[in-house]
């Protein structure tokens, strides 16, 4: 007597259909893969090109502050000297509209004065000097003024700091 009944799906051997669906969920889940690699390298090109043109003036807003120093070197020689004449006026007006070209493209200068806290993320020590009017740890004197480039530290100040 004969048996009509199938053979099992495994006695037949892989399934054509089956391997054809398994193929194509695989293909699709590469590609899905591929999509989300994209789609980060665009987001992270985008960010670098964005922090580039943040960034981008720094060599020169660098190169600048050597000349920004030198013409605060100069006002003050004048101002120990007493002299409040047109040249004395002229340099003032022209570190204040060197910085001022400066602020708008995001330089500014770093505040710092006689009893500051000292900032290792802002400011160099130089030197430390006992303790007199400020506290130990606090800044005495500005030996040259630091800048930052919007969050980011051009130049730090130096300074001399109390010691304790």
């Amino acid at each position: 007597m004969a048996d009509d009944t199938p053979p099992p799906d495994d006695a037949l051997g892989p399934d054509p259909l089956q391997a054809r669906l398994d193929a194509a969920e695989q293909q699709l889940a590469n590609y899905k893969l591929v999509v989300a690699d994209y789609e980060n390298a665009r987001k992270r090109a985008a960010r670098d090109a964005e922090v580039a043109r943040k960034y981008a003036a720094e060599p020169l807003a660098r190169d600048l502050l050597s000349a920004l120093d030198n013409l605060d070197r100069a006002l003050g020689a004048a101002k120990a000297a007493g002299d409040a004449g047109p040249l004395a006026t002229g340099v003032a007006a022209t570190a204040d509209q060197l910085l001022a070209v400066l602020r708008r493209h995001g330089v500014t200068r770093i505040e710092v004065g006689p009893g500051t806290t000292f900032d290792t993320s802002l400011h160099e020590a130089v030197s430390q000097e006992p303790a007199g009017e400020v506290a130990p740890g606090q800044v005495v004197r500005v030996l040259q003024n630091g800048f930052l480039l919007h969050d980011r530290v051009l130049r730090p100040a130096s300074v001399t700091v109390a010691a304790g």
